[in-house]
């Protein structure tokens, strides 16, 4: 029997009376010292299970076996100090995110490891098979998965129905993180609304991963073991389905994705502006250039800011027209002799909320010689790259607000 595309399931999460205290930030955005100083003096954090090296000594390697006996050892004891329960039957659960004026309601589900095997949960990033490896040990580890990954979905009208009936009502927990962030969260237990959620996800062709591509290869690891360690299985296991937060695409927002640079690769800056000519028209700006459009771009060099404007038409390939391949293959690697994005220890990112002023920042302070910001990338570039079954240019996209960690885990053991 093959497992629906999104499925309800039995949520391991804290009461209403926890909730605050559990909540988290996404395990992957905090260093551990930072994870460290966040979690000191509270107990129930979900940091803890998320970052439990915390707990250890400090400079103990974060892969190390002990590690992840300890994210196990405390998820064990926040269940069986009840900070954290289990519901009796399977539920969908809708999320809504707020920040500012900014907002966007998912629902949270397991999503089906046969959908993301053959493709149909699509992917837009390559994965390291060392953060993979993490997030395997970590799920087999806790028997559950912690971290939700992060989808976009079209919209339906019955999706969109039964979230409007759920949100009508109080909702079960409702927290605001230290960043602002306001994360609601209500359960959805009837089975006429979760029959109709089920149906309509499984009415569509594809969903899409925004964010958590090593969390859903490790879910599909993890299956594969699983199921051959297993005589008889159903296909109906909790593991055949990994945790998911989907919303829809159109609610999603994307920050730009910018990259600042440690030197000219031997240029003056007069002669590094004489050489964006046969790609970009430049032209100074008496303040921050933040791209309007697509294909412009912003460039601060020595105090100065500079709007550049692509001369060539793009090419109509999906990722090739990506304003951060524009900006790679047009500048950065001809001009700057920066090609390998991933390795190069010249190039860094500045993504997310932190603006045009970090790239002032950066540059101003000597570290960096240039900062060019881009415009963000759109959830449809995302679509049409995952749609030709290619990948994104590292650092492409930065989605906020961040999910929290805590608020649902997915277990493994239910059936």
């Amino acid at each position: 029997m093959s497992v629906p595309l999104l499925r309800p399931f039995p949520g391991l999460r804290p009461t209403p009376a926890t909730a605050a205290q559990v909540a988290a930030p996404p395990y992957d955005v905090l260093s551990s010292d930072e994870a460290r100083e966040m979690a000191a003096g509270k107990p129930h954090s979900f940091l803890h299970v998320s970052k439990p090296e915390i707990d250890l000594p400090p400079g103990t390697d974060v892969y190390a076996p002990a590690v992840y006996a300890k994210a196990a050892e405390t998820l064990r004891a926040m269940v069986a100090a009840g900070v954290l329960v289990r519901d009796a039957k399977p539920c969908f659960y809708v999320y809504r995110l707020r920040m500012g004026d900014h907002v966007q309601t998912g629902i949270v589900g397991g999503g089906s490891v046969a959908a993301y095997d053959a493709n149909r949960i699509r992917k837009h990033e390559f994965t390291r098979p060392d953060k993979e490896d993490d997030r395997v040990r970590q799920i087999d580890s806790c028997d559950a998965q912690t971290g939700p990954v992060l989808l976009a979905h079209r919209d339906t009208p019955e999706i969109a129905a039964a979230i409007k009936a759920v949100t009508a009502g109080a909702p079960t927990y409702s927290v605001t993180a230290e960043d602002g962030i306001v994360h609601t969260l209500w359960v959805m237990d009837n089975e006429v609304q979760i029959k109709a959620v089920t149906r309509s996800f499984d009415t569509m062709k594809a969903v899409y991963i925004a964010d958590g591509h090593h969390r859903s290869a490790a879910a599909s690891r993890v299956a594969m073991v699983r199921r051959e360690r297993k005589c008889c299985a159903s296909g109906e296991e909790a593991y055949e389905s990994f945790l998911v937060v989907t919303f829809p695409i159109q609610e999603m927002k994307i920050f730009d994705y910018n990259r600042v640079v440690k030197d000219l690769n031997g240029l003056s800056p007069d002669a590094f502006l004489q050489a964006l000519a046969a790609e970009f028209t430049v032209e100074p700006s008496s303040e921050q250039a933040r791209p309007a459009q697509a294909r412009q771009f912003g460039l601060y060099l020595q105090g100065q800011w500079y709007r550049l404007g692509l001369r060539n038409a793009p090419p109509a390939d999906p990722v090739a027209r990506l304003d951060v391949s524009l900006l790679s293959d047009r500048l950065l690697g001809p001009v700057l002799g920066v090609t390998d994005l991933r390795k190069d220890k010249r190039i860094d990112f500045v993504g997310g909320k932190r603006g045009l002023d970090e790239l002032e920042r950066r540059v101003n302070s000597g570290e960096m010689a240039a900062a060019f910001a881009l415009f963000p990338t759109q959830m449809e570039d995302l679509v049409a790259v995952a749609e030709s079954n290619q990948v994104m240019p590292p650092k492409s996209t930065w989605f906020e607000p961040k999910l929290a960690d805590g608020l649902v885990s997915y277990p493994l053991d239910w059936r």
